[in-house]
């Protein structure tokens, strides 16, 4: 069974992160089971981790998601190693601090984490 951990973030959090080649899994982190592929699901983990994300920008900025696959589900605390990061999720430009919660994040792979940060 793979689980898919969506990781909200920060862009200064990400840029930190990724020099690292690391992720740090948080109490915020959502979970949702990859083998399922319930796409209405991995959408409402998304939407939370991008709540999750605006609350620790908390103001204009933009909100990250860092999404990876794993085989097991990871403890609080615990990192997850670039290579199992799939995508990451963000605004494409800072918002505003009343902006819409249900906007849509852009999508990046991996290789592209320099163009978000």
């Amino acid at each position: 069974m793979s689980i898919r951990v969506y990781l909200p973030t920060t862009v200064a959090l990400l840029a930190e992160q990724h020099a690292e080649g690391a992720f740090l899994v948080t109490d915020d982190a959502v979970l949702v089971d990859a083998g399922a592929e319930d796409e209405e699901a991995e959408y409402d983990a998304l939407m939370t981790a991008a709540s999750a994300s605006a609350a620790l920008v908390a103001g204009p900025g933009r909100r990250v998601v860092v999404v990876a696959e794993l085989d097991r589900e990871p403890e609080t605390g615990s990192t997850i190693p670039l290579e199992r990061v799939v995508a990451v999720h963000a605004d494409t430009e800072d918002r505003a601090a009343d902006a819409d919660p249900d906007d849509d994040l852009g999508w990046f792979a991996t290789q592209e984490i320099g163009y978000v940060v």
